[in-house]
């Protein structure tokens, strides 16, 4: 687990994982086993990467701390089947239960009722929730720059590739990128949420874009509402859009996904 200072909300989080880290590895092994014997994945990062369109990452997200309850009853199969419908290229289904309102349940069950990839959207800290998330059925994880440090990221990482997973590698800032790059991740996402206060500016993932080489699958999450929001990020190169809240808002969700998905992408402007 990381040492860096990590702030407020975050730091409960993480300290509230390392907790339910500790009981996991009870099962540790039978983990493992399930995962080295679990059926090929989906191919996460090629379906998000379509050079003339912005590919939708569609979320699924009953509640989280800074926006709270947000769709409480949502059927998690219902909801990814209409993301689908509506145009998503893979969905991340948010495991987080103490805080995010999910289960890995949740990943089972979609899993079953849907064929694009999926991401296990999680606070990763530990071997043991990689080979969970590749049993539960993931076809990637989530790796947050900021809770872990440089040899854990990097073992995470390349345990998870091991696995046949695919890794988005989360970064908010320009010290983060580098360190993404250091462990040669191939897709990034640039979440304009700072996850300490909680505050979004859509404008980050604008800002780092052109500075991210256009070999890597760049991924912008969170504050995206709007298909407005879709062809700034489209015009900056953006390959795919995480989109979570916004989107379980609406009573719609196939046709607000709809809205969203298949939004023209500038295949030039990332070039080198």
């Amino acid at each position: 687990m990381s040492e860096l200072k990590i702030h407020d909300r975050l730091s409960r989080i993480v300290e509230a994982k390392a907790v339910e880290v500790d009981r996991l590895r009870r099962n540790a092994m039978r983990f493992r086993e399930a995962a080295e014997g679990a059926p090929p994945t989906r191919g996460f990062e090629a379906a998000l990467r379509v050079s003339s369109e912005v590919r939708l990452l569609a979320e699924i997200k009953r509640q989280s701390p800074s926006a709270g309850l947000i769709r409480g009853d949502a059927d998690p199969v219902e909801i990814a089947r209409s993301y689908v419908a509506g145009g998503a290229a893979a969905l991340s289904v948010l495991t987080d239960e103490e805080f995010f309102g999910g289960n890995l349940e949740a990943l089972r069950r979609v899993r079953e009722a849907v064929s694009v990839p999926l991401l296990r959207k999680d606070f990763v800290i530990d071997d043991v929730q990689v080979y969970e998330a590749r049993a539960a059925g993931a076809d990637a994880i989530l790796l947050i720059v900021r809770i872990l440090d440089d040899p854990t990221l990097a073992s995470l990482y390349q345990l998870a590739r091991d696995l046949q997973l695919d890794v988005l590698v989360e970064i908010h800032e320009p010290s983060e990128l580098d360190r993404a790059l250091a462990i040669e991740a191939s897709c990034i996402g640039v979440n304009n949420r700072d996850l300490s206060t909680f505050v979004t500016d859509l404008g980050l993932s604008l800002r780092l874009a052109p500075v991210i080489d256009p070999s890597i699958t760049l991924v912008a999450e969170s504050g995206i509402r709007t298909p407005e929001d879709v062809r700034q990020l489209g015009d900056a190169g953006v390959d795919a859009i995480l989109v979570g809240e916004s989107l379980m808002r609406q009573q719609d969700v196939r046709a607000a996904a709809a809205a969203l998905a298949g939004q023209t992408r500038n295949q030039l402007i990332r070039r080198r």
